[in-house]
């Protein structure tokens, strides 16, 4: 690959005397101006050269001075320095190390026939395009450049420092300003800082105390449960006795080998007996409910087959699905075997089963299973009254029963579904409910196929 051609200087003058130091800050300054840097930069490159120039003469031999563009990639106005006869760059370098700080660029060090130091500007955008008759018109005005006495130079300079002080003022002045305006800004930071500060200890205050009374509520809540389940056991045991104790009497007055009763106190022990039978089912209810909530129901985790237990339910409900009206199906399992507690899930099957048959006048009640990742979901659906859906959660609220809902045979306690779903989640699943008013509901019931 060819090196590209180098460009002629723009022009080139010699380093004899002192007054020259003067000669070359002004063709510095008109070189920079020629080629399109501003005011400031122009005054930095002279600055520059001048000081390069001082330091080249103080080793007592003469230096030459170089000007030259590059128009091309990023333009540049370069400048060469050398002294041919001198050898000691290395030396210079701490001399005009705050000179570097005026350029872009600048590199001091021996070259073949001397001391060389080379400084280079960056031109800026809005320069004019460097092209060669540009270059040919640059070289012709610096050879038409007088040079001006070191008085008119120092006027300039005088000049320049001028403008430079003007300016420094000027940003001193606005440093000052902004200085004010950020003090009276922090002021107000800070106040608004203690302020929020206040706010925040205040708030923090309220949350402390609104803990202390919810960890308060939340055992008061703790032992009112525990009281109240508690309450429902001791209850339930202690009627437990004498409803058994109605109900075997009210048989043993109904029984053939007793005294005949006639037809009025048939129908008053018949009704003994049913309401004695419907109150050992809320006792029983209870008690179950109570367990639950103690915790004290174990699971007892064994392999399950579901063929038998969906046989099981569907053999000992079938006689409650006495309607024509209802078709009762219980499908087949699609899972063999599921690890998990048979007595309660046989419960929540059963209690689903029985509260569909329940409220289901015509059309069908069907239970069904699917697996679905690592879970399995049993299924109930009828085609009942249905449920509104803003009552879905409070259906599993205690002793809850939608309002205006009519059983179709049996009476329900508003126990059956809480107790449900506390043994769902007992055996670590989940149990919700979708349901539309007059178009039925589906109960699903989520469980872990393999619970951990």
């Amino acid at each position: 690959m060819t090196e590209p051609a180098r460009t002629e200087p723009l022009m080139r003058m010699r380093l004899r005397v002192e007054q020259d130091i003067f000669v070359v800050r002004q063709l510095g300054r008109e070189v920079a101006r020629a080629v399109g840097l501003d005011q400031q930069d122009q005054t930095r490159l002279a600055t520059a050269l001048s000081e390069v120039a001082r330091v080249m003469l103080a080793t007592g031999t003469a230096a030459d001075v170089a000007f030259s563009a590059e128009p091309n990639g990023v333009p540049m106005l370069r400048v060469v320095v050398e002294n041919p006869l001198s050898a000691g760059g290395a030396g210079l370098e701490p001399q005009l190390a705050l000179v570097g700080r005026l350029v872009d660029t600048m590199e001091v060090g021996d070259g073949e026939t001397g001391t060389v130091v080379r400084m280079a500007r960056r031109l800026p955008a809005s320069a004019p395009r460097l092209t060669p008759e540009r270059m040919d018109e640059i070289r012709a005005g610096l050879a038409r450049h007088v040079p001006g006495t070191p008085l008119d130079e120092l006027n300039v300079q005088n000049q320049q420092l001028i403008a430079a002080l003007d300016e420094v003022r000027a940003q001193r002045d606005d440093l000052a300003r902004l200085n004010a305006e950020l003090e009276e800004t922090n002021r107000g930071v800070m106040a608004l800082y203690h302020q929020l500060s206040d706010e925040l200890e205040e708030t923090n205050r309220g949350v402390v105390a609104l803990y202390a009374e919810l960890d308060e509520k939340s055992v008061q809540l703790r032992a009112a449960s525990e009281a109240k389940s508690r309450f429902l056991a001791n209850v339930s045991h202690e009627l437990r006795a004498p409803v058994t104790a109605i109900i075997g009497l009210a048989r043993l007055l109904g029984d053939a080998s007793s005294e005949p009763l006639s037809t009025e106190q048939h129908r008053q022990v018949d009704l003994i007996s049913g309401s004695a039978a419907d109150l050992l089912t809320l006792v029983n209810d209870l008690l179950d409910l109570a367990k639950a909530e103690a915790g004290r129901v174990e699971p007892e985790w064994s392999e399950v087959d579901l063929r038998a237990v969906f046989g099981q339910l569907r053999g000992t409900l079938r006689p409650l699905a006495t309607r024509p009206e209802v078709d009762f199906v219980v499908d087949e399992p699609s899972v063999a075997t599921v690890r998990t507690d048979e007595v309660l899930l046989t419960r929540v099957l059963r209690n689903l089963l029985t509260n569909a048959i329940k409220f289901t006048a015509e059309g069908s009640v069907r239970m069904s299973m699917r697996r679905v990742d690592d879970d399995v979901e049993f299924t109930v659906a009828d085609t009942g009254t249905g449920i509104p859906p803003e009552l879905h959660e409070r259906i599993f609220e205690e002793f809850y029963q939608v309002p205006g809902s009519q059983s179709i045979s049996g009476k329900g306690t508003g126990l059956g579904l809480p107790y449900a779903r506390r043994l769902v989640g007992i055996l670590g699943g989940g149990l919700r409910v979708e349901s539309t008013p007059g178009q039925g509901s589906t109960f699903t019931v989520r469980l872990p196929v393999a619970p951990s």
